[in-house]
């Protein structure tokens, strides 16, 4: 009786799970596992822990909490529980940044310790930059469009398909190639 009713328990779960969810999911805690395991060291190294992981059910318990739990709270909230506290570094023109991903978006900071957070207002459907307690108006989603704001104090409306978005890079380049030149 209580294998029949294990096995019903978790047969409805399964098909909650797939019939409520609708969603793919990112997979952020299996990718994050993953992610580690390629730090390791070695090739080799990283080889036996994978496999390691694998018998000891590492890999299967995470891609189970994923599918089962963490991905339908992504669905039902827009919030990701894993995603927060990512740091990656990235080397750019002018020296290697270090990008944290927040609960709300972005912090980067450079080798000098200046930083800059790039936020994001659910309530607004704004994006901000805040540096140095300024908070600094980026883009504001409007429908089908993107008012962006422009760092001489103008507005301009972005529509959000490839021709809008083609458009709105040609200006923005020709706009820093401007400033470039004086």
């Amino acid at each position: 009786m209580k294998r029949k009713f294990f096995t019903a328990a978790t047969i409805t779960v399964v098909a909650g799970s797939l019939m409520f969810s609708s969603c793919i999911g990112s997979f952020n805690l299996s990718k994050k596992v993953l992610g580690w395991n390629h730090t390791v060291g070695s090739k080799f190294v990283n080889e036996v822990v994978f496999l390691a992981m694998w018998i000891v059910p590492v890999y299967e318990v995470c891609f189970l909490a994923d599918f089962l739990v963490l991905n339908s709270i992504e669905f039902w909230t827009d919030e990701n529980p894993v995603e927060a506290g990512i740091v990656k570094e990235v080397e750019g023109e002018n020296g290697i940044y270090t990008v944290e991903t927040l609960e709300d978006g972005y912090q980067i900071s450079n080798e000098e310790g200046e930083s800059i957070s790039l936020l994001y207002n659910r309530k607004d459907n704004t994006w901000n930059a805040v540096s140095k307690g300024e908070v600094t108006p980026l883009v504001k989603i409007e429908g089908e469009n993107a008012l962006v704001y422009l760092p001489n104090g103008s507005q301009t409306l972005v529509p959000l398909n490839a021709e809008g978005v083609m458009a709105f890079r040609n200006a923005a380049e020709a706009t820093r190639q401007f400033f470039a030149l004086k």
